[in-house]
């Protein structure tokens, strides 16, 4: 058949148990010897489902919770929401800690190119003229 270590297969497992099932049917379905017939089963009903019927609907002024807690879930939301657009708009390979690191150093470097980027362009600027010119300033 096969190697006594191999693990039976889904199939096999599968197959075993429809078998033992099918066997304890028919067992069970047989009367035992030097019995008389059994009765035939009644039908049992099926049970009972749980179900929720919701025959009184919340309407809007009813509310749940309140005007404060609303306005403050909305406006939790709506960051998300804005920051999720932003993630959408990053180079595919950035993830979350990308995303926040390039955050957090937007207002640096903005701050520092408010600070240096003048001087670094008038520079920049003087020595191409220089260059082109031949004349240093």
């Amino acid at each position: 058949m096969g190697d006594i270590n191999q693990e039976p297969s889904m199939e096999d497992i599968l197959a075993s148990i429809k078998r033992v099932i099918a066997e304890d049917g028919r067992a069970s379905a047989r009367p035992a010897r030097g019995s008389r017939p059994a009765e035939a089963p009644r039908p049992v009903p099926p049970p009972e489902e749980d179900v929720l019927e919701l025959s009184d609907p919340v309407s809007e002024t009813d509310g749940l919770v309140s005007e404060d807690a609303a306005t403050a879930s909305a406006r939790s939301l709506a960051a998300l929401s804005a920051i999720r657009e932003r993630s959408e708009t990053l180079p595919q390979g950035d993830g979350p800690l990308e995303a926040v690191v390039r955050e957090m150093l937007k207002p640096m470097l903005k701050e520092w190119l408010d600070r240096h980027l003048p001087e670094m362009v008038e520079e920049l600027v003087t020595r191409e003229i220089a260059r082109i010119t031949g004349k240093h300033f």
